[in-house]
C-alpha cells in the first residue's frame, strides 16, 4: 500500500494509489479543479480500465462518503479558495533559500502555511526557514494564487 505524486506540467498532479489487494487508483488533480480517478488492470498498470471525470464538488462529495473528518474540519463551498501541495524540484531557485525570498504572499496572495519535508512538517514556516530541494510546500489561496505560487516556486 503506498501513493506516488508525479508533477504533470500544464496540466496537475498525478497521485497514483496502490491498495493492499493490489489494485492500482490514480487520481489526476489538473490545475483548474478538476479530477479525474482512474481505475487500472492489475495484470497491466499501465492499462486504464475505466477513467471517472469529478467537479471539484463532486470530489469533495466523494472523500465525504469516504471519510467525512477531514472534510468537515475545513468548509470551502461557495468560496475561492484551495489548498495544494506544491513540489520544490531541482529546478526551483529556492532551494536553500529563505522563505522571504518567495515573496509569496506578496506576488500572489497565497500563504505558505507548511513545509513538509521526508520525516518532518513544519506548521506555520516564518520568513527565516530555510527551504531545501525535496521540500513540499502546503499553500492556501485562491485558485489563481496559488497556481502562481507554483510556477514562481519550480522555475522562479
Amino acid at each position: 500500500m503506498g501513493t506516488h505524486r508525479t508533477t504533470l506540467p500544464g496540466v496537475g498532479v498525478q497521485y497514483d494509489y496502490t491498495t493492499e489487494s493490489g489494485q492500482h487508483i490514480s487520481v489526476v488533480v489538473h490545475h483548474d479543479g478538476r479530477r479525474f480517478i482512474g481505475f487500472y488492470d492489475q495484470d497491466d498498470p499501465d492499462s486504464c480500465l475505466l477513467s471517472v471525470p469529478l467537479t471539484p464538488q463532486e470530489a469533495t462529495g466523494l472523500a465525504h462518503l469516504i471519510d467525512s473528518a477531514p472534510i468537515d474540519a475545513v468548509r470551502t463551498e461557495g468560496i475561492d479558495l484551495v489548498t495544494e501541495h506544491i513540489p520544490l524540484g531541482t529546478r526551483s531557485p529556492y532551494g536553500g533559500r529563505l522563505l522571504a525570498d518567495t515573496k509569496a504572499r506578496t506576488r500572489t496572495g497565497a500563504s505558505i502555511v507548511a513545509v513538509l519535508r521526508t520525516h518532518s512538517a513544519h506548521p506555520s514556516p516564518g520568513p527565516e526557514f530555510r527551504l531545501a530541494i525535496g521540500d513540499t510546500l502546503v499553500a492556501v489561496g485562491t485558485r489563481e494564487g496559488v497556481d502562481a505560487l507554483a510556477d514562481i516556486i519550480s522555475e522562479g
